[in-house]
């Protein structure tokens, strides 16, 4: 049975284990204090074009959102998020369990804007509720959609002029960023976020995030923060040896191009057989809207999400691709999908 269920199904991607075995014998200092964790550094900030952030290196992305929210927040600060948002649907509470209280709001394609934080901030008007401090965003959304430049310069703009935090949670940023309708880029995210991450686990890493900090100012001793919640690792060259190697020659964006071409290969697949889709396919995350017979039929040879329930008769599936998602399982899952009559 071939998965299209996440985009971290495989180990990880070859350039990136050849790294970690040329250097396995090489004697480095703990902590992320080594030569490989460095390196990346440089080669990451050289790609965003500042060298003055800050860049740490932890091993997941539930890991880095607790870590830069409950360090940027005071205990009666809460943070802003869409009602799909992954801190709020996928990470157990983990920020509640800080002590901060997640506000959502509702927004059908995954994405905030202005208008829809306006009433969050205007409701919590006192001290007798939570103060909003951070705005929350994910790009791609957990719904496959991303951000356009003009979309997070405003978002940007209105958080700066109310005093509030933007944070971007970028555990599929390879993809977002590759996507055919793209206009961001790296730099952009550097100048229109206080703080964001560079996912590698769902691009082609064992294992690791990399967060970088634009505003210092923000966050003081964050080693501090990182190491009291057990998040600073002994091996933490295993981290920066992983992203030297994805930010090599542009691995990173190479590999998160292809996860891409094989879902807008799935995508079209469908939109041939007259498929409609959750959200507009554009990165490797799709939602085609499927008759359950079909469903049925796909289950047997294939791994996937049943994102939610749409009809009686009809289901949102939805399908990931990653680094690794070859041709040939396309084009078997398409065929099964070709095969169906109705």
């Amino acid at each position: 049975m071939y998965s299209f269920k996440n985009d971290y199904s495989e180990g990880a991607h070859p350039k990136v284990l050849a790294h970690l075995l040329d250097t396995n014998l090489v004697q480095q200092a703990g902590y992320g204090e080594d030569a490989y964790c460095a390196e990346a550094t440089a080669l990451i900030q050289q790609k965003i074009g500042n060298t003055d952030s800050e860049i740490h290196y932890v091993s997941g992305g539930t890991q880095a959102n607790l870590l830069v929210l409950s360090a940027l927040m005071k205990p009666f600060e809460a943070v802003i998020c869409a009602e799909s948002g992954h801190i709020a649907v996928h990470e157990t509470g983990a920020i509640e369990a800080t002590g901060h209280k997640v506000l959502t709001v509702s927004a059908e394609d995954g994405k905030l804007t202005p208008a829809l934080i306006k009433p969050v901030i205007a409701y919590h008007s006192d001290e007798h509720m939570v103060l909003p401090r951070v705005v929350y965003i994910s790009n791609t959304t957990e719904i496959g959609t991303i951000y356009s430049k003009k979309e997070l310069q405003e978002l940007y703009a209105y958080c700066q002029a109310q005093g509030l935090i933007l944070y971007l949670d970028g555990a599929r940023l390879g993809s977002a960023l590759t996507a055919a309708s793209n206009e961001l880029t790296l730099a952009d995210l550097s100048a229109f976020t206080d703080i964001f991450y560079i996912g590698g686990t769902k691009n082609g890493a064992l294992l690791g995030e990399a967060i970088v900090i634009n505003n210092k100012m923000l966050i003081t001793h964050f080693r501090f923060s990182i190491k009291q919640r057990g998040a600073l690792l002994a091996k933490g060259r295993l981290l920066g040896t992983q992203f030297s190697a994805l930010f090599t020659n542009d691995l990173f964006f190479e590999i998160a191009q292809h996860a891409n071409q094989q879902a807008m290969v799935l995508a079209r697949g469908f939109q041939e057989k007259g498929f409609k889709f959750l959200t507009e396919p554009v990165s490797n995350q799709i939602f085609p809207i499927v008759p359950n017979t079909l469903l049925s039929r796909l289950q047997e040879d294939f791994d996937f999400h049943c994102w939610q329930k749409i009809d009686q008769e009809h289901t949102c599936i939805r399908l990931v691709t990653s680094w690794a998602t070859t041709d040939q399982a396309v084009a078997d899952f398409l065929q099964v999908v070709a095969d169906h009559k109705g």
